[in-house]
């Protein structure tokens, strides 16, 4: 099996995908299938992120397999604390898919702060 990632963002928020394929493939030719997916899909997709878009279409069309969480059989919390190791329950989101109808696990804002900065407001 061999193993390729996706990411997308910036030094402050970012995300990625993993994804698996039984053949390998030339991190060259790799890199030019992503963008061709990139350039066909980046103003049409539906999915959460961009990433996660070329991922579906990697499984879709070119035999990889996007890990995505949905595939999650068990997760575990591991720490060197004993009363930190424990089963975490793997959440479906299909309880909750009304109060999210994007269903990301997270939102991040990103906000410089300077507190000897002018606030900008007036007086």
């Amino acid at each position: 099996m061999y193993f390729y990632e996706l990411h997308e963002g910036d030094e402050d928020v970012f995300s990625d995908v993993l994804l698996v394929r039984d053949e390998e493939m030339d991190p060259d030719d790799f890199f030019e299938l992503v963008q061709s997916i990139r350039r066909r899909i980046q103003d049409s997709y539906e999915d959460d992120t961009l990433i996660e878009a070329i991922a579906v279409e990697l499984e879709r069309e070119h035999g990889f397999v996007f890990v995505s969480d949905e595939r999650l059989s068990a997760a575990v919390n591991v720490s060197a604390e004993e009363r930190e190791n424990f089963l975490t329950a793997i959440d479906r989101g299909d309880e909750d898919e009304d109060e999210d109808e994007r269903g990301a696990d997270y939102r991040a804002i990103v906000a410089e702060f300077d507190p000897d900065g002018e606030s900008g407001l007036p007086n």
